[in-house]
């Protein structure tokens, strides 16, 4: 009997992945939690072979209620229940221990088939997922030039967010604002905003200045 978790802050949601589950001959949910804290409280106390855990969440997400719940019982297998495709949130998810992610608008069959598939050890990405690591696996293989010099950027007092990287990095290229916003599936204005951040740390106003002074900054 494989005993399922349910991890979300909307009570219908909650309630309807019970429902489904406990149809299932071979499955029961032992517990539902609002928040990544009654996550962790009920993973000590019921000791669930899988969790859903929601990603956005008060008191405490789900990716760091997964981290801990990873960290405490990394036997417990983790699907991330999620209805946005935020690269940053699934890359998050995945690179600290995450087993999958499950959509929520999955149907019911989908979904406990995929539970199913979990507790084989089957990496869960769905397809919309899949195909968005895909892209921001391919991004990072072709861009140059690459990683910081960190040490250098802490001499000069800099620091730069993965975000401002990641723009930092395409726009050392002299990619335009628009081919930015479509890499990284950000708006233009959204990409302006944070140059305006980045010329301001290093102290210039010029784009072509920018780009020699962050090119200081970079492995070749």
């Amino acid at each position: 009997m494989i005993q399922v978790l349910v991890v979300d802050d909307q009570t219908l949601l909650r309630e309807g992945l019970q429902t489904i589950i406990n149809l299932e001959e071979d499955m029961r949910t032992v517990g539902l939690a609002a928040n990544g804290l009654e996550a962790i409280e009920m993973t000590a106390s019921f000791s669930p072979d899988l969790v859903l855990m929601d990603i956005k969440m008060p008191l405490l997400n789900g990716i760091d209620g997964m981290k801990r719940i990873k960290k405490d019982y990394p036997d417990t297998i983790v699907l991330m229940l999620t209805t946005f495709l935020e690269d940053n949130l699934i890359i998050d998810a995945m690179a600290n221990g995450a087993d999958g992610f499950l959509l929520k608008d999955m149907a019911g069959e989908q979904i406990v088939q995929t539970i199913r598939e979990a507790m084989k050890g089957h990496l869960i990405l769905p397809a919309p997922i899949a195909a968005k690591l895909t892209a921001r696996l391919s991004y990072w293989s072709q861009t140059e030039p690459g990683p910081f010099y960190e040490h250098a950027l802490e001499q000069n007092g800099l620091y730069f967010n993965e975000k401002e990287r990641e723009i930092i990095l395409l726009l050392v290229q002299e990619k335009p604002n628009k081919q930015i916003a479509s890499t990284l599936y950000m708006s233009e204005g959204t990409i302006r905003n944070y140059i305006s951040v980045i010329y301001s740390k290093i102290g210039t106003n010029d784009r072509n200045a920018a780009i020699i002074r962050l090119k200081e900054f970079l492995i070749p």
